[in-house]
């Protein structure tokens, strides 16, 4: 085994920067959580924010620390001691690595977690209630803090055991699976996953346990296929997405091709009569990125050659900007949870800027956003009328058994979906003292999916218990 030495890894010369925790468990931002931490002061308790056990802890207790602005780097050494003290256990090493990722360090982060599977693939993470009243087996790849869905953030305080299992890259069940009640396909919508998805839809056809999210399924969210999938349904807009190689964006640049024909020119399974007439401003972002890394809006050609010198990527997502300014001329970007086809309001941010993050939208400074935010909580049931027919689509075509969405609402009212994902980051780890409402609604979303295993697991019994 070609195994990474602990003490050849230092910490001290990380920087602070977190991540942004309400765009999916996804890239550093560079503003971190000070500003959150400013305005609730030091939330944190002592147990998730100065120290934890040597077990496999998961993301949660890290996410709570950077959330109330805690400084990951002392964790860091904590976690670094603890592997130093007995490399042979590999939670210890997986701990490490999400404090790296937390804190940006991606190839450090990864080298780590790599070196934890080479000692082992499955992770117990044991509810905090106990006893235990169900065990979900989470299906999960290798890779950043995007790679899966962060499922104990959501059920951070729950009577839930989970368990990890991250599938091997040539032998997808290198150890033998833990006995469970119910199995959750955690991998997120990747090129990089699509042959492990169509691996695991022969693999789990006859399961003997309850599968949820198809694996068959779990394509659909990908931003180009989301967007065909949900084109001409009344009163929702996904604008068209393509998926344009580099290549074709240097000819825009050059002259050899021009934004209406690009959807004739790269193959899009369809999706080219959508996006035919494609005119400016339009939204480019790199395929696979998340959190608004390298998101821009560009409002003439001439602009996209500077963005190209600068994204070395070799594929992106391009679509029409559609603006969405409220009457107050803020921009406003809610988070649903849609669970078994039921959905459920997770946040509101209210931002002056149309790239709106949740942490950086002034909702810790700014009293009268969290107004909004909490109107829109306690009132989500006129939300849910008001777009009944367009969420109901949304369930029928992705047929996910839990995914989240992220949205908007246009001037004249239409349901305007940026981004489905069943990888987003969902949670109540909030200051209580500034966002008291959060702690009823997210219980309600904790709910629900807890109520939809168990309802799972009886439908299962009973058909394994007819003759």
């Amino acid at each position: 085994m070609n195994e990474t030495s602990p003490d050849a890894i230092t910490v001290d010369s990380v920087p602070t920067d977190t991540f942004d925790p309400t765009d999916g468990a996804e890239a550093p931002c560079s503003t971190g959580c000070t500003a959150a931490a400013k305005a609730t002061g030091p939330a944190a308790s002592a147990e998730s924010a100065t120290s934890f056990r040597a077990e496999f802890v998961g993301l949660a207790p890290f996410l709570r620390a950077s959330i109330a602005g805690v400084d990951l780097r002392p964790l860091g050494e904590d976690a670094l001691t603890q592997v130093q003290a007995d490399p042979t256990r590999a939670d210890r090493w997986m701990n490490l690595s999400t404090i790296m990722l937390c804190l940006g360090q991606q190839e450090l982060g990864l080298t780590l977690q790599k070196q934890a599977l080479q000692l082992q693939r499955i992770y117990f993470l044991p509810a905090k209630i106990r006893p235990a009243r169900y065990r979900l087996l989470m299906l999960m790849m290798p890779g950043d803090l995007a790679a899966n869905t962060p499922l104990d953030c959501l059920l951070e305080h729950s009577d839930v055991d989970l368990i990890y299992y991250f599938l091997g890259i040539e032998e997808p069940f290198p150890e033998p699976l833990p006995d469970h009640d119910a199995l959750l396909v955690a991998m997120s919508e990747s090129d990089e996953n699509l042959a492990h998805l169509e691996f695991l839809e022969g693999a789990l056809a006859q399961w003997p346990r309850p599968v949820l999210n198809l694996p068959r399924h779990i394509p659909r969210v990908d931003r180009a296929l989301a967007s065909n999938l949900l084109q001409g349904i009344p009163g929702l807009l996904m604008p068209p997405t393509l998926r344009v190689p580099r290549e074709r964006l240097v000819d825009l640049c050059q002259g050899r091709c021009a934004l209406p024909d690009l959807g004739d020119l790269v193959d899009q399974a369809g999706s080219g009569s959508a996006a035919g007439g494609m005119a400016f401003p339009i939204i480019l972002r790199p395929v696979g990125s998340q959190a608004g890394k390298d998101l821009e809006r560009f409002t003439a050609v001439e602009e996209i050659p500077a963005y190209l010198d600068r994204v070395a990527d070799t594929h992106f997502f391009l679509s029409p900007f559609v603006d969405y300014r409220h009457a107050d001329g803020t921009y406003r970007k809610m988070r649903i949870a849609l669970i078994e086809g039921q959905t459920y309001a997770c946040h509101m941010a209210v931002s002056d800027h149309w790239m709106v993050h949740y942490i950086n939208a002034g909702m810790y400074q700014e009293a009268w956003k969290r107004e909004q935010e909490l109107a829109f909580m306690e009132q989500f049931e006129r939300f849910q009328t008001r777009h009944h027919e367009a969420l109901a689509a949304i369930a029928r075509a992705v047929d996910l058994d839990y995914v989240c969405i992220d949205c908007a609402e246009t001037p004249d009212g239409r349901l305007l979906v940026f981004e489905l994902d069943h990888a987003m980051i969902v949670h109540a780890m909030d200051s209580e003292e500034l966002f008291p409402y959060k702690q009823i609604h997210m219980q309600k979303v904790r709910d629900a999916f807890r109520d939809m295993l168990l309802r799972r697991q009886e439908a299962f019994l009973a058909t394994a218990a007819q003759p």
